[in-house]
């Protein structure tokens, strides 16, 4: 039997954390309504509302969120693969949590989809990195 050698071990072990450490910060959805902090929480990935504008307040507000700005839209997103993460997505405005995945397209550039009905009824957004807001 072959033994990797325990720095190999640790650098694998630690690939997780990497890619986690990248997505960290502030991340703007394609309509510029939404931002969400993405950091680690515990072993996991995690996005909650920093900013939100005043229409999305109103419309997840319709739905059943009434305050938007502190929830947490990605929940618990597990590495599936390089730059890839699976979990679950909030939706605000419908008040429901679907499965739902991360795929880092860029430094920049953060692909999130989310199924209603798998297979049937899905979305693809593209989010990009923004500073953090003061």
């Amino acid at each position: 039997m072959h033994r990797l050698p325990a720095v190999a071990v640790a650098v694998v072990l630690a690939i997780p954390t990497v890619t986690a450490a990248r997505l960290a910060g502030t991340w703007r959805n394609p309509a510029g309504s939404v931002e969400v902090g993405m950091a680690p929480c515990g072993s996991r990935l995690c996005g909650t509302v920093v900013w939100a504008s005043g229409r999305a307040k109103d419309e997840a507000a319709n739905g059943g969120t009434d305050r938007l700005v502190g929830t947490q839209l990605f929940r618990g997103l597990v590495a599936d693969g390089p730059g890839h993460w699976s979990g679950t997505v909030f939706v605000p405005d419908l008040g429901r949590t679907v499965d739902g995945s991360l795929a880092q397209v860029g430094s920049d550039a953060l692909e999130v989809s989310g199924c209603i009905i798998p297979g049937l009824v899905c979305q693809t957004q593209t989010w990009t990195r923004v500073g953090d807001r003061r």
